[in-house]
């Protein structure tokens, strides 16, 4: 188990031994500092707290108090007390860097994805249209019936324009091709929701 957060700085490619072009996208990941620590006796789950990017304006006095250091993002990872995974524990303070992970790992990346405002259903929902002939005028991008006579309201759930993106995403199996410990650089092959600056949750269990 394990896991770590992130930043997206931006996509690239890499070449492999044999020459082969890699897309990937480079993750600024961690380190984090584990902040606080949930156990099932005291709030009903397993859970452990982490702060990422330390934050070094406008701390008010009691939250300094509090976490010695304040964090941009604070989140929290589920534990699973598997007994695979109950010798794991986890101490306030400890730092989670990124060479936990190797090379050849697959890790599941979560994020919010990128907004694309107020969108029609052919790009929101992917409709297909109208045809583009044999009388239609000004409707080819038009989401057509929306319902029957009855009933007299507009079903909920049902697919119409609106907001598209800015949502949670969750990309899952990803290949981490490289790590440098050094820099807190990450590189999974492929793309990882969201834009640059995005950030991300990454972990595999």
């Amino acid at each position: 188990m394990k896991f770590i957060l992130g930043k997206k700085v931006k996509m690239s490619q890499i070449f492999d031994e044999e020459g082969n072009v890699i897309p990937v996208t480079i993750i600024e990941a961690g380190p984090v500092t584990v902040t606080n620590i949930r156990t099932k006796d005291k709030h009903g789950y397993e859970a452990v707290q982490v702060g990422f990017l330390e934050k070094k304006k406008n701390i008010k006095k009691p939250l300094l108090g509090q976490f010695k250091k304040l964090f941009q993002f604070l989140k929290e990872f589920r534990l699973d007390k598997t007994k695979k995974e109950k010798d794991i524990n986890f101490e306030i303070g400890q730092e989670i860097k990124v060479d936990i992970f190797q090379p050849g790992e697959k890790v599941n990346v979560s994020g919010i994805s990128r907004g694309k405002g107020f969108q029609g259903v052919v790009k929101r929902h992917h409709f297909k249209g109208s045809p583009k002939s044999h009388g239609t005028k000004d409707r080819w991008r038009a989401p057509g019936s929306i319902g029957a006579t009855t009933p007299q309201r507009v079903v909920k759930g049902r697919r119409m324009a609106g907001r598209a993106g800015g949502k949670r995403v969750t990309i899952k199996n990803l290949e981490i091709v490289k790590v440098e410990p050094e820099k807190n650089l990450l590189y999974l092959k492929g793309a990882v929701p969201g834009k640059k600056g995005t950030l991300l949750e990454i972990k595999n269990y």
